[in-house]
């Protein structure tokens, strides 16, 4: 019996939720929220929906419910602000984590731990610190989001679909995030060669992968900006994690993890392309980067480990 718990019943988690009811992946959902009538009132609306999946159990539960979850993913948080960095929230969302990881695994909880809140490779590492977990067991979504507004954004200039394009945001699910140009590729052609055989006749290469590049890192606070939360793709990027879990998939995500030796980056939790099955964060590839890529990535994970150090937790 696959049970996942979402702690946070705010636009993401209730999105997720949805998301996941649709997907027939899980056979129970539990969502769990502070705002106990919020939770009951998203329950109730998923539920009106039951005669139009596949039969499941939903209901707003409390901590004990986690015991026996598969994965518990965590949503809840302050939410960021328009204009504001992701960085910007560690402080309010740390504290918070605290006591939700401490409440999961003091009610027996020995599964998956996926965290969404921002910033999230900050807090993936911290509840990876709070749980006492193997590291493959505390899962960040990280860039998974991002890359597929890259990949969007990369089959729309080249009037391809967005299923054949492979690529890949590295580092903080954030302002330092590095786009990995050297692994990017259509039908395995990489993006070099691939441009003369693009239908986007007298477009300049470099420009166009620099504003490319640049609405990946701006569309969150576009979003934001104009409708307070960005919610439906990533509850769909959450379903593509949880599905990857619980079929033992062995798929390829830029999740973020806790790394050990990536190209010299160690005790920090950075997307980087990585094995995600029934283990969790399974194995990590270190895959070919350019060295401009290299030291970007280092850069980056220079700038998380700033954010952790300043952290009082």
């Amino acid at each position: 019996m696959s049970r996942i718990a979402i702690i946070g019943a705010g636009s993401v988690g209730a999105t997720f939720a949805y998301s996941l009811m649709i997907s027939g992946l899980a056979e129970e959902i539990v969502l769990i929220d502070r705002n106990q009538a919020k939770a009951e009132a998203e329950v109730m609306d998923l539920n009106h929906g039951q005669p139009f999946v596949k039969p499941l159990k939903i209901w707003a539960g409390s901590y004990v419910d986690c015991r026996v979850a598969d994965i518990v993913v965590i949503t809840a948080g302050a939410k960021q602000k328009p204009q504001e960095t992701r960085l910007a929230l560690v402080d309010r969302n740390v504290l918070i984590v605290k006591d939700i990881v401490t409440q999961v695994t003091g009610a027996g909880f020995s599964g998956i731990f996926l965290m969404v809140s921002n910033p999230v490779d900050v807090l993936t590492y911290f509840t990876w610190k709070f749980s006492g977990f193997d590291r493959q067991k505390v899962i960040g979504s990280g860039t998974v989001l991002d890359s597929a507004r890259f990949r969007q954004l990369l089959a729309e200039h080249c009037k391809v679909a967005s299923q054949s394009v492979h690529a890949y945001i590295i580092g903080e699910h954030g302002d330092s995030e590095v786009p990995a140009w050297s692994l990017t590729n259509i039908a395995g052609i990489k993006m070099k060669e691939f441009c003369p055989l693009c239908q986007n006749k007298g477009c300049n290469n470099r420009e166009a992968m620099n504003e490319i590049f640049k609405q990946v890192t701006l569309a969150a606070y576009k979003i934001i900006e104009a409708k307070g939360a960005t919610y439906y793709a990533i509850g769909l990027a959450l379903v593509t994690i949880v599905q990857a879990i619980l079929r033992n998939e062995n798929r390829v995500m830029p999740v973020s993890s806790v790394l050990t030796d990536f190209y010299g980056i160690s005790d920090l939790a950075l997307s980087v392309p990585t094995i995600v099955n029934s283990a969790g964060a399974d194995k990590i590839l270190e895959v070919p980067l350019a060295e401009a890529e290299i030291a970007a990535l280092q850069s980056s994970a220079r700038i998380l480990k700033e954010s952790i150090s300043a952290v009082k937790a």
